[in-house]
């Protein structure tokens, strides 16, 4: 099943332990770990948002040079900072949180994991814990993510349309989400080894152990991208295309065929097609230039499909189709990434598009 042996993120240090063990006598069953690096006001601001909504609140940092590590231990964050020895992963980083709170909290029944760049809605917590205790097959569930600033950038905008997702039964959630601790052990945990897609790849392990996960329709988070550069959203689908890679390699078999169907949707209409007609033009005739219609009428399905599922403009509509197709040369290279690192055993390194804090 691809699991992973366990969720100890090995090397980690810790800050206020002793303040840490007497609040956890007084936790409640819901615990909140924030991962981040260089989040600046970010973090600040999610930190605060998390305030009062739970028990334990843990802040497991990657590295920061920013003073992350201080200013969350300044409001009130059991800080945890992971060994940078040890190549970083938000996997890892979650793991670790998830570790040091199950130690410090015996009745933890909970955990919501956040990323540091994200603002949590103030009743999500309560209603996300009603939703786990309402169902006990239930093992994960989201709500709805905003982008903080869609209008600053059409990448943010972008961002803000792949958040809405419809609520009801789901094959998996992203990074935001509020989890059953009990799940998380049985599954073990998120596999530290992966830099990309973590989190779908967690989801199919609990699948595969009974367990569901659900969207709820409720408002979750907001998230803050600051994507402004046509390369930050490069970056960010060449880690897609590595994602896409590693978790079939994973679980690409059937019934699940994880990631396969995206995985051969970006070599097809980034590299196959491309190709096919630019030797079909020097080798048979010019003529077969015609064969690039076949990506607008794709853009228009794609705008078509988005527009009834959503409802939105079809300049919005046509935004969405667009990015779609220009991100699949991207997906393609992070996919060549993952397989060139795999064959000759290199280490993964993370693909990182977001830039540091600037307020």
């Amino acid at each position: 099943m691809g699991q992973p042996a366990s969720f100890s993120a090995g090397g980690i240090s810790t800050q206020a332990a002793n303040r840490a063990i007497a609040l956890s006598a007084n936790a409640t069953t819901v615990g909140v770990v924030v991962i981040g690096r260089n989040e600046g006001e970010r973090l600040r601001r999610c930190l605060v948002s998390v305030q009062g909504q739970a028990g334990l609140v843990f802040y497991v940092d990657s590295g920061s040079t920013d003073g992350s590590p201080a200013a969350a231990g300044a409001l009130g964050a059991e800080v945890v900072q992971l060994d940078p020895s040890i190549p970083f992963s938000a996997a890892r980083g979650r793991n670790a949180g998830l570790e040091r709170l199950i130690e410090l909290s015996s009745n933890v029944e909970f955990v919501l994991f956040v990323d540091g760049d994200c603002e949590v809605a103030k009743r999500f917590v309560e209603v996300g814990r009603q939703a786990l205790v309402d169902d006990a097959r239930v093992a994960a569930v989201a709500g709805r993510l905003r982008e903080r600033f869609p209008e600053r950038s059409v990448y943010n905008r972008l961002c803000d349309m792949e958040w809405d997702v419809a609520p009801g039964e789901a094959t998996s959630c992203g990074g935001i989400a509020l989890f059953r601790v009990s799940a998380l052990r049985e599954a073990g945990g998120f596999n530290p080894r992966i830099i990309a897609g973590e989190e779908p790849e967690l989801c199919v392990r609990l699948r595969q152990f009974g367990w569901r996960i659900k969207r709820l329709p409720d408002e979750m988070a907001t998230h803050d991208a600051d994507m402004t550069r046509f390369s930050q959203w490069w970056k960010r689908a060449v880690r897609a295309g590595h994602a896409y890679a590693e978790g079939s390699a994973i679980h690409g078999r059937l019934p699940e065929r994880h990631f396969v169907r995206e995985s051969l949707s970006s070599l097809i209409y980034g590299v196959a097609i491309p190709l096919a007609i630019l030797v079909a033009a020097v080798a048979i005739s010019p003529w077969a230039l015609v064969a690039v219609l076949i990506y607008p009428l794709q853009l228009v399905r794609i705008a078509a499909g988005r527009r009834r599922g959503h409802r939105d403009p079809w300049s919005f509509a046509f935004l969405y189709a667009g990015a779609c197709l220009v991100a699949k040369p991207a997906e393609c290279w992070g996919q060549t990434r993952y397989w060139f690192r795999r064959v000759l055993k290199r280490p993964p390194h993370i693909i990182q598009h977001k830039p540091v804090s600037r307020e």
